[in-house]
């Protein structure tokens, strides 16, 4: 199935590299190729420790994330929960390879 020519093309949403990605705006199903394509970025930017938002709720994001986490080779530890500071249960602190 193809776009019809008339179809407005959905604009590419560019957001901002950070040590913070709060995954609510996203899909469960975009996580898988978010988090390498972000991690990337950020080990570009000199970018080693970020948080990832994932949010309390019944924790099926989280898990999804924690799972795809420790298949990752460029995650060198990740750290659940966070501080209480830095989000708790609803956070996981990311070190990356340098």
């Amino acid at each position: 199935m193809h776009a019809d020519a008339d179809e407005p093309i959905p604009d590419m949403v560019e957001h901002p590299i950070g040590p913070e990605l709060d995954l609510h705006t996203f899909r469960p199903n975009e996580i898988g190729s978010l988090l390498p394509e972000y991690f990337a970025e950020c080990r570009k930017r000199g970018i080693l420790r970020v948080r990832i938002i994932h949010g309390k709720g019944s924790g099926t994001l989280r898990t999804g994330v924690h799972r795809l986490l420790a298949t990752l080779p460029e995650v060198q530890q990740f750290i659940w929960p966070a501080d209480e500071t830095s989000g708790s249960w609803g956070a996981t602190w990311v070190i990356l390879q340098a």
